[in-house]
C-alpha cells in the first residue's frame, strides 16, 4: 500500500465548522483497514524543527494517520521496503490546521516532518504500540533519499535525529507488498 492524503468533510456555517476527523468505516472503504492503538501529540515551539525519518521495526512496526492541529508542516513518507521498486523515493505534503488534510503512512515506510511556522502541534494514530527496541531512523538528509525540504538554513534537530543513519543502513526488514510507491492520491471521507 501507498501514503494517502485524507480530506475529511468540514461542514461550516457563521459559527464555523464541523469535521468527521477519523472513521474507520469510510477508511475501510478506500482500503486503510489498521486497527489504531495509541493517540500521540506533538508541540514544536519552533518553525523549522524537523522530525524524523522515524519508523519501528516489526514486529512493533506502525502504520500512521497524520494531523496538523496547529500551524503548518511538510510531512513525509519514504520507501523503506527490501525489493520495492520505489525504495528510497519519498511523497511530501502540506498539513495544516486550515486544509485538514491527513496522511497515512503504511508500514514499510519512513516517517518525518518539517514545521513551517511557530508552534506546530501534531497528532497521529499508529496501529502498533510504542517499542523502545524497535525504535529506528533514518538521517533526514540522505543524500540517496533526496527529500526537497522547504528549508532555509538547517534544521532545528533533536540529539537522537542528529546521529540517524543513512538509509544504506536500514536492513531489509520490511516486505515489498507488490504496490510500488506513486504518486500522492486523496481520498475525502
Amino acid at each position: 500500500m501507498s501514503p494517502i492524503v485524507i480530506k475529511p468533510r468540514r461542514h461550516g456555517d457563521e459559527r464555523g465548522w464541523f469535521s468527521e476527523t477519523y472513521n474507520a468505516r469510510k477508511l475501510a472503504e478506500h482500503g486503510i483497514a489498521d486497527i489504531f492503538c495509541q493517540d500521540n501529540q506533538s508541540l514544536s515551539r519552533v518553525a523549522g524543527t524537523l522530525r524524523g525519518l522515524h519508523f519501528q521495526r516489526p514486529p512493533f512496526a506502525q502504520s500512521k494517520v497524520v494531523r496538523c492541529l496547529a500551524g503548518r508542516i511538510f510531512d513525509v513518507a519514504v520507501d523503506i521496503r527490501r525489493g520495492s521498486p520505489s525504495f528510497g523515493r519519498w511523497v511530501g505534503v502540506e498539513l495544516s490546521a486550515d486544509n485538514g488534510k491527513q496522511l497515512f503512512v503504511p508500514v514499510g515506510y519512513a516517517h518525518g516532518f518539517l514545521t513551517l511556522e511557530p508552534d506546530c502541534m501534531v497528532a497521529y494514530k499508529v496501529d502498533a504500540f510504542y517499542s523502545a527496541e524497535a525504535e529506528s531512523g533514518i538521517i533526514w538528509n540522505d543524500t540517496d533519499i533526496g527529500i526537497d525540504w522547504p528549508l532555509d538554513g538547517s534544521p532545528h534537530l533533536s540529539a537522537k535525529d542528529e546521529r540517524l543513519p543513512p538509509l544504506s543502513a536500514v536492513s531489509g526488514e520490511f516486505d515489498y507488498d507488490g504496490v510500488p510507491l506513486g504518486e500522492l492520491h486523496q481520498i475525502e471521507t
